[in-house]
């Protein structure tokens, strides 16, 4: 096949690593021709273009396509993405974040792109915005929605907020939960005490993993919030923070000020092969991010064999099960402050939470099954689409017909590290 990933940055994050992994299985698994299209990498969180490169992927940057809403850039953007499928030819598009979502699926149903996919990696509109974000998110959401032939989730939650807000068709969705390297999480490349002695911690101390960009509303406040009851309960409790982000200063200064800088560690941003062994350095994983589709860092933490707390959000209780991890309300902070003192003073239940987790997840969340589900899913699109494409394709879309709205960047969770 031909086919075209389109993303809006290529920086660490779960919802890039997903689509890098599955260009690299659609090359090298099945001979496909694949080429990735990538808006710039900004920001503090790194980038994933030398690992592709190391893996001899095709990718083009576009430095058009970014996050931030330029409505003259956007349409530029717009008009390259066609320009490029019109060279490229592909047989399937396969969009990914809000912004690519929107102008890629908008460019590729004006070429008649045979079959156009699109992966929800996180929801661009909840609880957590404002009633009118949330308007002009779903209406965007909808709109992009009739624009192609298949929506992939990364958890059922997705699929269900997104039906529930009326974006797109039930047949039009499928689940195909977000894969990686499992081996790398089964077994981790270096000696647990190596790597604990390397992050500063003592064999007595209990370590709390959060794998995520320092950024809004992904839990590291209410970490801060609950830690000198924690502490003080418990003085043997360390919280390691692996990942970086805006706001990597004021979280320092808030500890120096609380007094407990301490317990805590700032690792920084490291690359993906590194996330196995740290995971496997830490004795729980905590997540209480308020919105991530579903956080890679939980199934990995699992895969590592360390039980998790997350909030009860989005796709996170379809692997926070009461045998694995321990879930709570999002914002519960007596609740966050009792589940980590109680896997701190327990080995014997982290031990069993965590292997569970394991037996459980390790096929699931294999990057080989992620790509042979979604290759599957493009066969049978492009079987279904075998008619004359211009039996079923509405009026060509310009860039004028675009509402505004549709071009307003999402919350790419990232998770992603770090979320889309």
């Amino acid at each position: 096949m031909r086919i075209v990933h389109i993303i809006t940055r290529l920086i660490l994050g779960g919802a890039q690593e997903n689509t890098l992994l599955t260009v690299d299985g659609l090359h090298h698994r099945h001979g496909d021709d694949v080429t990735l299209i990538t808006g710039p990498a900004e920001g503090p969180e790194g980038d994933l273009f030398e690992r592709a490169r190391q893996r001899a992927l095709k990718v083009e940057v576009m430095p058009e396509l970014i996050r931030a809403i330029r409505p003259m850039t956007d349409v530029r953007a717009y008009r390259l993405l066609r320009h490029a499928l019109r060279r490229l030819k592909p047989d399937v598009v396969h969009t990914h974040s809000a912004k690519a979502g929107i102008l890629g699926r908008a460019a590729a149903w004006r070429e008649r792109v045979p079959a156009i996919v699109h992966t929800v990696h996180g929801p661009s509109f909840g609880p957590s915005e404002s009633p009118l974000k949330n308007q002009v998110y779903t209406l965007a959401e909808r709109w992009a929605a009739r624009r192609c032939h298949a929506m992939v989730s990364v958890c059922d939650a997705m699929t269900e907020q997104y039906l529930a807000a009326g974006v797109g068709q039930p047949e039009q969705y499928q689940t195909v939960y977000s894969g990686m390297d499992v081996e790398a999480f089964l077994n981790p490349p270096r000696p647990r005490n190596d790597v604990r002695r390397e992050l500063g911690l003592a064999e007595h101390e209990v370590a709390f993993g959060t794998v995520a960009r320092l950024f809004e509303r992904k839990g590291h406040d209410d970490l801060l919030a609950v830690a000198p009851e924690v502490l003080k309960q418990n003085p043997n409790v360390r919280f390691v923070f692996i990942g970086d982000g805006i706001l990597r200063e004021r979280l320092i200064a808030q500890t120096e000020a609380l007094g407990l800088r301490h317990a805590f560690h700032f690792v920084g941003l490291v690359p993906p092969d590194r996330i196995p062994e740290l995971l496997g350095a830490m004795d729980a994983v905590v997540h209480p991010s308020l919105r991530e589709g579903l956080a890679r860092v939980l199934p990995q933490s699992l895969l590592v064999g360390r039980p998790v707390i997350s909030y009860d959000i989005d796709g996170a209780r379809e692997v926070v099960l009461p045998e694995t991890g321990i879930l709570l309300a999002p914002r519960d902070l007596a609740g966050l402050s009792q589940a980590v003192l109680r896997l701190a003073a327990d080995p014997a239940h982290r031990d069993a939470l965590g292997q569970e987790g394991r037996r459980q997840f390790a096929h699931q969340f294999r990057h080989e099954t992620m790509t042979d589900q979604l290759r599957a899913l493009y066969e049978r699109l492009l079987n279904q689409r075998s008619l004359p494409l211009a039996a079923a394709t509405p009026a060509p879309v310009e860039p004028s017909q675009i509402p505004a709205q549709a071009l307003s960047p999402g919350h790419e969770a990232d998770d992603r590290a770090c979320a889309e």
